[in-house]
């Protein structure tokens, strides 16, 4: 099990966390995913190699930012 943080920008809102959330836990081999509103953290839990570009293509297409 390995887990990565990322930090989300454009988030607004509890619909916006539970887009990112749905998005992330929708890609094969992640197990769970923690968004939080406010600090725009997201801890992405998964047990398969998933390069993380893989989670900044599925947050941008979901219309939000991962911060670099």
């Amino acid at each position: 099990m390995a887990n990565i943080t990322l930090t989300v920008k454009g988030m607004s809102c509890m619909g916006c966390v539970k887009s990112v959330k749905g998005v992330l836990e929708a890609i094969k081999g992640v197990s769970k995913v923690d968004v939080d509103l406010a600090s725009g953290k997201t801890i992405i839990e998964y047990d398969a190699p998933i390069d993380v570009s893989v989670f900044e293509k599925a947050i941008d297409e979901a219309g939000f930012e991962v911060e670099q």
